[in-house]
């Protein structure tokens, strides 16, 4: 689920940015790292990045020929979150359908819950829908499930995973 990662990449520092002090330059290093991790979103490898935790290595910057920026390889350790087929995960119930429910997790928004995959339960319609079983349990919005992952899928033009999970095992269904 959460990754320690460690992972080269190329800042650009603009050349107004440059100072002699030192500090101001890390300052700005960081600070342009962490608006770079964060507009990248995600990837089909690491999952979605969650959080530089340290700057491992600065490499020698390289001057731009055309704008006067400088260009630092910097080297940088950060924690991803991905999920895997067949691991156990919760996820909070944002969307009810008639065929099944769509769940949250991390920042995974689009977790599938089949109807086809909740044995026992069956869908009851109304002003605030929900699927129930014999024993009252309900699997309605803002409920926390416990379910597995069947498959995940890579959207590149969105930067985001998809997946499709189940409640038939051991211990998995709404949680208390």
């Amino acid at each position: 689920m959460f990754l320690k990662v460690q992972l080269p990449w190329n800042i650009i520092i603009p050349a107004e940015s440059l100072e002699s002090n030192g500090l101001m330059l890390q300052r700005s290093m960081i600070l342009r790292l962490l608006d770079d991790f964060a507009s990248k979103k995600a990837s089909k490898e690491l999952g979605y990045y969650l959080a530089v935790t340290t700057l491992d290595k600065i490499g020698e910057g390289k001057v731009r020929q055309n704008t006067g920026d400088v260009l630092f390889p910097v080297r940088f350790s950060g924690i991803t979150f991905k999920i895997f087929r067949g691991e156990i995960i919760e996820g909070v119930v944002h969307k009810v359908l008639k065929h099944g429910v769509f769940l949250r997790c991390g920042p995974i928004e689009n977790i599938y819950l089949s109807n086809m995959k909740m044995p026992d339960y069956r869908y009851v319609p109304g002003e605030d829908p929900e699927f129930m079983n014999n024993k009252l349990s309900k699997i309605k919005k803002d409920v926390v499930v416990r379910v597995i992952v069947l498959g995940t899928k890579w959207l590149e033009a969105e930067r985001e995973f998809q997946a499709l999970v189940s409640l038939e095992g051991d211990y998995l269904g709404p949680v208390s």
